[in-house]
C-alpha cells in the first residue's frame, strides 16, 4: 500500500509498531551508540533476558530497522537507518501539512484573506 506522498505505508506502519515498545527503542539506542552487538551483549545492558532481546531484535529486523550478520556462532546486529529515515520523512511531511492547515486556521481566525 502506498500513501499519497508516494511512501510505503506498510513499511512506515511496521516501523511505528516496532518503535512503540520502549525496550526496542532502547535496543536501537544501544546499537546506534555502540555499533554492532550480539543479543547477549545487548541483554547485559537491559533488564530483560537474552531470549527477550532476540524476540525484540526480530521485530526490529522485520521492520527493517536492524540487520543481523552471522559471524561463526554469533549474530551481530547493527542499525539499518533507511527505514527510520523513510519514516522520519513521512512524519516531516505530515507535520508540514498540519503546519499549513494551522496557519490557514490562524489566518481565518484573524480575519486575513486567504
Amino acid at each position: 500500500m502506498t500513501d499519497e506522498r508516494g511512501g510505503d505505508a506498510e513499511a512506515v506502519d511496521s516501523v511505528l509498531v516496532a518503535l512503540a515498545d520502549p525496550t526496542r527503542r532502547r535496543l536501537l539506542d544501544l546499537l546506534a551508540a555502540h555499533g554492532e552487538a550480539t543479543a547477549t551483549t545487548l541483554a547485559e545492558r537491559l533488564p530483560v533476558s537474552r531470549q527477550a532481546v532476540v524476540k525484540h531484535l526480530a521485530v526490529l529486523d522485520a521492520a527493517g530497522l536492524v540487520s543481523g550478520n552471522r559471524i561463526g556462532r554469533e549474530v551481530r546486529y547493527a542499525v539499518r537507518p533507511a527505514a527510520l529515515d523513510a519514516t522520519a520523512r513521512w512524519m516531516g511531511a505530515l507535520a508540514a501539512d498540519w503546519d499549513r492547515r494551522l496557519a490557514h486556521v490562524k489566518r481565518v481566525a484573524e480575519g486575513e484573506p486567504g
